[in-house]
């Protein structure tokens, strides 16, 4: 999978910020394209440690502007605080995104501080789980603002 390093950060910056909770959100791409553009961060309405779950009226507007767009989720990704970043059979069963990357990202040897994070892709098809490469490539990807409108990215 090939991922630009500005998105790669906004993804391990979320997970750190989010810490001791998972982050969980989708990097959006144009449909066919398999290249992620697009980070859009999501809440864990889990709000847990060990689980994470999209919130529903989030999801489904973000499903809407995916539509207008015509993008689909090339990258889905979450955070594990406390194991590697491997899918769990938690995520295994509820994976169904045939196409996704499922990216996982480990926060367990820095939490929310500076320090090392497992970065990890994954292709998850009928319960079938194999890794792949992650290569970083230039700065094609666009950060969300939040709110206030600062980029939400960095390590």
């Amino acid at each position: 999978m090939k991922i630009s390093g500005e998105i790669r950060d906004a993804i391990v910056a979320h997970a750190r910020r989010d810490h001791p909770d998972e982050a969980c959100g989708i990097v959006a791409g144009a449909e066919g394209s398999d290249e992620p553009t697009r980070w859009v961060p999501m809440l864990n309405a889990a709000r847990s440690a060990t689980f994470f779950e999209f919130d529903s009226s989030e999801l489904l507007a973000l499903y809407r502007e995916l539509d207008e767009r015509d993008e689909v989720p090339v990258v889905i990704y979450h955070s594990h605080t406390s194991t590697q970043a491997y899918p769990s059979r938690t995520d295994i069963g509820l994976a169904m995104e045939p196409q996704a990357h499922y990216v996982l990202v480990s926060t367990r040897e820095c939490g929310n501080g500076d320090g090392p994070v497992e970065f990890r892709s994954f292709r998850i098809v009928d319960g079938n789980v194999s890794e792949e490469d992650v290569e970083l490539v230039g700065g094609t990807g666009t950060v969300r603002r939040d709110q206030e409108g600062t980029a939400r990215h960095g390590s």
